[in-house]
C-alpha cells in the first residue's frame, strides 16, 4: 500500500516526553547519590588523615547538588525544525478516479 520513509520529518522543536524527563533526572539523581556513597566510604578508608575530611565535606554537599541538578527543568531538545530541502520529494495528491 503505502511507502514507509525511513527518514523521520522533525517537524517541531517540542521539548522531550515527560517519562523522558523524569527517566534522565532520575539518573543523574542516582549517578550523584552513588558519587556521595564512593566519598562517605572514601571518608572511612582514609579515617583520621586529611582526605577523610574533603570526602566528608563532599558526602554532605553532594546531596543539595543532587537535589538541585535533578530538579532542573527539562531541558530543551536541541533539534529544531529540519530546514526546507527542495530536493526532497512531494506528498503527491490523490489520484483521481
Amino acid at each position: 500500500m503505502g511507502r514507509h520513509d525511513s527518514d523521520a520529518v522533525r517537524i517541531t522543536s517540542a521539548t522531550r516526553s515527560h517519562s523522558d524527563d523524569i527517566a534522565s533526572r532520575q539518573r543523574r539523581y542516582v549517578i550523584s547519590m552513588t558519587i556521595r556513597t564512593v566519598c562517605f566510604l572514601l571518608a572511612v578508608v582514609f579515617a583520621g588523615g586529611f582526605l577523610m575530611w574533603i570526602f566528608i565535606i563532599a558526602s554532605f554537599v553532594l546531596p543539595y547538588v543532587a537535589v538541585v541538578v535533578a530538579n532542573a527543568g527539562a531541558a530543551p531538545d536541541p533539534g529544531g525544525p529540519e530546514d526546507f530541502d527542495p530536493g526532497r520529494k512531494q506528498i503527491e495528491p490523490p489520484r483521481e478516479m
